[in-house]
């Protein structure tokens, strides 16, 4: 004799199923939260997709924990000037083109009345911009032409903002 399932168990069992399902990811799936990835290092990032949170950017933050930052998006190549207005903590950057590839590489320093002055440019043209603490670019040994992963919940770049 077969069991019967009211409806509310019914939809009981759906949940439960789609719960076991999404609870088995594969490890090589991609993360959720949006992430970039150069020579095997990590970093866990905040998106920067609009002219004002590209405006405001990691501006008074006092703190940047190791492994994480920001990754800039912009929707076309062009060459980007970044400065450190407002930025209370020494910051790595590094300019990726539209192919991920590093385009340039500048440690930027903290200026005494944050006024951001000091204009560190990409040289060539670039789309996305990843800045984290200093020191960790040089330490995963990033050096130009390396080549970027992006992973996680990042929206394409032809979809941010226009303007810097």
């Amino acid at each position: 004799m077969a069991a019967r399932l009211s409806v509310p168990g019914l939809c009981l069992l759906g949940v439960l199923a789609t719960v076991v399902i999404s609870g088995c990811r594969d490890e090589a799936d991609e993360p959720a939260f949006p992430q970039v990835e150069i020579n095997r290092t990590r970093w866990l990032v905040d998106l920067a997709t609009t002219q004002e949170q590209r405006y405001i950017g990691l501006s008074g933050r006092r703190n940047i924990r190791e492994g994480t930052g920001m990754l800039f998006v912009f929707p076309e190549e062009q060459e980007l000037t970044f400065v450190m207005r407002g930025c209370l903590v020494p910051l790595d950057i590094a300019f990726l083109d539209s192919d991920l590839r590093v385009v340039q590489v500048h440690t930027m320093a903290v200026e005494p009345d944050l006024a951001g002055r000091v204009p560190y440019r990409s040289k060539v043209p670039a789309q996305y911009a990843l800045e984290v603490p200093a020191g960790e670019l040089r330490a995963a040994g990033i050096t130009i032409g390396d080549r970027a992963k992006l992973l996680g919940d990042i929206p394409d770049a032809s979809k941010a903002e226009p303007g810097l």
